[in-house]
């Protein structure tokens, strides 16, 4: 009987196969029971020994029971000692027998899938071995190797992929090997294929996955996060208050106690007032206060030393440094440097400056707890007032938010707190002033109400009429001024005012039909000037609806037209009033005169629109047709329409003007020679009058004159100092006018829009007479109703002044007859002067 002992450290089950290892149906984790107390199972089907164990005869064998699929499965579990083919030595078998034994599964032969009831667990080999190397790890058997001579290799990453050759088989004994040091962190898993291969009979098994897990090694120390780490803590912090966080990594296996790292303060530098004033978590890491009296003006840094420990603080250790910067807490109140202010701000001014208040504050400079923010308490119940911060941030300014008015209150009083951007740390005063605002009366401009009045008249009221009272009234009721009224930007010039009442009228006929008329109504802007020593102007605007009246006669807008004299297709003419609904449609329309006999005219259906046709065929040419169209109230006016009659048949109008083309070759030929003649004459007239002007003339001045040349100046200028200028700008009109105001005319006038050309003959009057009235509202028409608008003519000239020529008295001493040879033009001068005849 043969005795082998198995230790409590052997692993007996890698393969489940053969019989050697609980099922397992799939990787989902089990509950086993084994029947035997001295062995294990784990939730993945790993057998393991418990205590030390005597196999008798080799072998032991046990029941190991689970729960699947809502049934009890049971399966015989055999434990065997196998001693090695050949003779080896004692301390080798016991090597051997130590190591676990991976078993291929039974197969039916060949290269067929087998069922995959039974799953191969990993091999968890630790990392970081020492050697020897190569190192065993497991032993690969086939089944059939009592039968046949088997031959082991391996493939996958790590044996014939990279990292090439980290495992190796021993090709006739099985074992697997690992030729160096293993390293959880840069690979944690490895996944191989075992084969066996027969000698002479080829594959002997199927291929086996082999996954070797890398056990982790508690290798890598815990690595501060950053170093050193900074934070801050108010002075005023109680204990438990937090002050930051600090934190490490380990490189190890996340979740185990490799990985697990705990914090500890080791030092306090400097440790006053107390060397425990910070305490910190030791699994998170979070420091926190630990005690009272941090103060940022005896201590404002502590450096704490941090030691962080893998193990659950008992393993691999590093250190780090926290600083701490101790912050300004507001402890100090801001005080005002001084309590009371008055002072006086003119009327209805928004944005003007009351008071600047500056404060003082004892706490860190330009931190939250030293500057400040103000606010006014109680004496503005209508936010007439806003306060704010000055840039100094030490600095309260109180301006206007809203006009003030003296005449309802000419005094207030306001009260105003300081305090700092963050709450006091502590309880505290809150300082006040006092201001108190003096409002001072100015002249304000007369108010009109409504500001904008707007009134219904009809369009022809008569001249003289009255329209409307609008006044307005002064706000300064102490004064007792007086107002009086102007209108202003009355661009048809209709109306007129009441300088003392304010009472409207109008002054010349006003038409809804203007084009100073939009949507209907007429706008003016009425100005309102107090008697002040500097007087304030109000301004209302007064809006004139007009009511339309029927004074404006319909028209035709066609006033030419070609038909033809045979099958002539009628006419379709337009119509256009003025005058709105009511006043215009249905038209009527009658011929007047010969047109009588020759055409037909008809209203169409819409009884907006002229139906004209020739009725008699007439000669081609020109002929007039007079129409009188009338409104639905019977205002009418009569049209002259040009009709061509033309020599065609239908709508196809076709003109052909008899008079050029009946004319010929000689009528072409005589028009030519008489225009050839015509330009001879002109020739000859041109030749005459040249040789009348190469006379010779002789020069009127002697030689010894300083001057050599007499200018002839066409022009008004300078003379020869202003020889560079541009006539065009003697002659500028209402396009070039100056940009100068009219001083009868406020200057703040809009400009009046002029219209433009009417294409309708009959509109030139009403043209003439609203272009006379924009030019009088021109505030940029020139002065003295003229048009031209001359500029400087330049200064200074080398011929000097004419009034240094003096004359005799008696003309003695010159001799004027010399004026005689130079042509008839001078003769009956030199008679004149010298005593001729003439």
């Amino acid at each position: 009987m043969s005795h082998s002992h198995l230790s409590d450290s052997d692993l007996f089950c890698r393969a489940r196969s053969m019989g050697c290892c609980p099922p397992v149906l799939d990787r989902t984790s089990f509950l086993f029971h084994s029947e035997d107390s001295r062995f294990k199972v784990d939730g993945d089907g790993t057998l393991k020994l418990k205590r030390g164990l005597t196999l008798h005869n080799g072998h032991k064998e046990f029941y190991v029971s689970t729960q699947s699929m809502g049934k009890k499965i049971k399966v015989p579990v055999r434990v065997l000692h196998e001693a090695r083919h050949g003779h080896h030595h004692h301390h080798e078998m016991t090597t051997h027998l130590s190591l676990p034994v991976l078993n291929f599964p039974k197969s039916s032969g060949g290269l067929k899938r087998r069922k995959r009831d039974w799953v191969i667990p990993p091999i968890n080999f630790p990392e970081n071995g020492r050697g020897p190397f190569p190192e065993h790890m497991v032993q690969i058997r086939s089944n059939n190797d009592k039968e046949v001579k088997i031959l082991y290799s391996i493939t996958g990453p790590g044996a014939d992929q990279p990292p090439v050759g980290l495992f190796t088989v021993d090709k006739n004994s099985g074992f697997l090997y690992v030729t160096q040091p293993l390293d959880r962190e840069r690979k944690d898993k490895y996944i191989l294929l075992a084969h066996a291969v027969a000698v002479g009979a080829g594959t002997a098994e199927a291929p086996m996955e082999i996954i070797v897990k890398v056990i982790d090694m508690n290798d890598n120390k815990p690595a501060f996060t950053q170093d050193p780490f900074m934070g801050t803590v108010p002075e005023a912090s109680k204990a438990g208050d937090e002050v930051m966080q600090v934190t490490a990594t380990d490189a190890d296996e996340e979740g185990s106690a490799n990985s697990d790292v705990r914090y500890t303060i080791l030092s306090q530098e400097p440790p006053l007032p107390s060397p425990n004033m910070f305490v910190i978590n030791p699994v998170t890491g979070m420091i926190r206060v630990n005690a009272p009296g941090l103060d940022r003006e005896n201590i404002l840094k502590y450096t704490l030393q941090i030691q962080a420990a893998d193990m659950e603080g008992n393993g691999l250790t590093s250190f780090g440094k926290a600083i701490i910067t101790v912050t300004d807490s507001n402890d100090n109140a801001p005080q005002f440097v001084t309590p009371s202010y008055t002072v006086s701000v003119p009327e209805n001014k928004v944005d003007a400056l009351v008071v600047k208040m500056p404060v003082t504050d004892g706490d860190d400079p330009h931190s939250s707890a030293w500057a400040t923010t103000f606010k006014i308490v109680d004496g503005d119940p209508q936010g007439l007032f806003n306060v704010s911060t000055g840039p100094s941030k030490l600095e309260g300014i109180i301006t206007t938010a809203k006009p003030l008015d003296f005449e309802k209150n000419n005094k207030y009083t306001l009260l105003v707190t300081v305090q700092n951007e963050v709450p006091f740390a502590v309880p505290l005063p809150t300082s006040t002033a006092t201001v108190i605002v003096n409002v001072e009366d100015v002249n304000e401009a007369p108010v009109f109400s409504p500001v904008e009045k707007m009134i219904k008249k009809p369009e022809d009221l008569p001249i003289d009429s009255d329209l409307v009272l609008y006044t307005a009234t002064d706000p300064d009721t102490a004064r007792n001024q007086k107002v009086t009224y102007k209108i202003r930007n009355d661009l048809a010039g209709w109306l007129s005012i009441d300088k003392d009442t304010g009472m409207i009228k109008v002054k010349s006929p006003m038409d809804r039909e203007s084009t100073f008329v939009q949507d209907n109504k007429y706008s003016v802007v009425v100005l309102g000037t107090d008697n002040d020593e500097i007087p304030a102007t109000g301004t209302g605007t007064l809006i004139i609806e007009l009511e339309d009246v029927n004074d404006n006669p319909p028209t035709i807008d066609e006033r030419m037209i070609k038909v033809c004299n045979k099958e002539s297709t009628p006419q379709l003419l337009s119509i256009t009033d003025k005058d709105g609904a009511g006043f215009a449609a249905p038209y009527t329309v009658q011929l007047q005169g010969s047109s009588l006999s020759n055409w037909t005219a008809r209203m169409n259906d819409t009884k907006t629109g002229i139906i004209l046709t020739l009725k008699t065929m007439l000669d081609s040419g020109d002929y007039t047709v007079v129409l009188r169209v009338s409104d639905i109230q019977g205002l009418h006016q009569e049209s002259t329409i040009q009709a061509s009659v033309c020599d065609c048949k239908g709508a196809d109008v076709q003109c052909t003007d008899k008079a050029v083309a009946g004319f010929g070759l000689s009528s072409i030929l005589g028009i030519l020679g008489a225009i050839l003649l015509l330009l001879l004459l002109s020739l000859l007239l041109l030749m005459f009058l040249r040789k009348r002007g190469g006379e010779k003339k002789e020069p009127l001045l002697q030689e010894d004159d300083v001057r050599d040349n007499i200018y002839y100046y066409d022009e008004e200028g300078g003379g020869e100092d202003d020889q560079d200028f541009d006539l065009s700008v003697l002659h500028r009109g209402l396009d070039n006018r100056p940009d100068v105001f009219r001083n009868d005319i406020a200057p703040t006038m809009a400009r009046p829009e002029y219209r433009p050309r009417p294409a309708n003959p009959a509109d030139i009057g009403n043209f003439i007479d609203d272009n006379l009235k924009a030019a009088d509202n021109d505030p940029t028409a020139p002065p003295y109703d003229s048009l031209l608008v001359f500029d400087y003519e330049g200064g200074g000239s080398e011929a000097g002044s004419l009034s240094s020529l003096n004359s005799s008295s008696s003309g003695d001493d010159q001799d004027y007859d010399l004026l005689q040879q130079w042509g008839p033009r001078f003769k009956k001068l030199s008679d004149m002067y010298g005593g001729g005849e003439d």
